[in-house]
């Protein structure tokens, strides 16, 4: 079955910065994520570069409100680690300084905690005394949520 393409309706520069305001106002996004869409619009790189400082002027668009906004999200909702974070933030073109600024906002009594809560969550899953075999599965997921080897071993440690 073969699907049919329409072709697409291209944007003018005034259509386009009105859909990329309501994109934007919808959630925070990254300037990339925005570029992107621009593209797929139809725009041309000197229109969509227009588009994106004028978005950046009348604040729909912020890097550093994004990148905060982005880091607590993951954290508090995903339940990601920092180095999880970090990954996807400079897989959407994020600068390192910006990473940096939005991984300083997770606080790390919250962070050592939810470390807590995914191991006792994990521990009670068992609903046995937990055995090396045990540990070495939870001391991996966490790990793949993100979280930094040296903490997960020294919370691991004590149970």
């Amino acid at each position: 079955m073969e699907e049919s393409k329409k072709p697409r309706k291209l944007l003018t520069p005034l259509e386009a910065k009105r859909k990329a305001e309501s994109y934007c106002a919808y959630q925070e996004r990254a300037q990339q994520e925005v570029r992107n869409k621009l593209y797929e619009w139809g725009l041309d790189q000197e229109t969509l570069e227009n588009i994106i400082a004028q978005l950046i002027e009348e604040n729909f668009l912020n890097e550093e409100r994004f990148a905060k906004a982005y880091t607590l999200g993951r954290f508090r909702m995903k339940g990601w680690g920092k180095i999880k974070i970090k990954q996807h933030l400079k897989l959407k073109k994020v600068s390192e300084p910006l990473i940096r600024l939005a991984l300083k906002t997770i606080d790390m009594d919250e962070y050592h905690k939810k470390i807590e809560e995914t191991i006792n969550k994990k521990i009670k899953e068992t609903k046995k005394a937990i055995s090396f075999t045990e540990k070495s599965k939870i001391h991996t997921h966490l790990l793949s949520k993100g979280f930094e080897n040296e903490i997960i071993s020294e919370k691991l440690r004590n149970k």
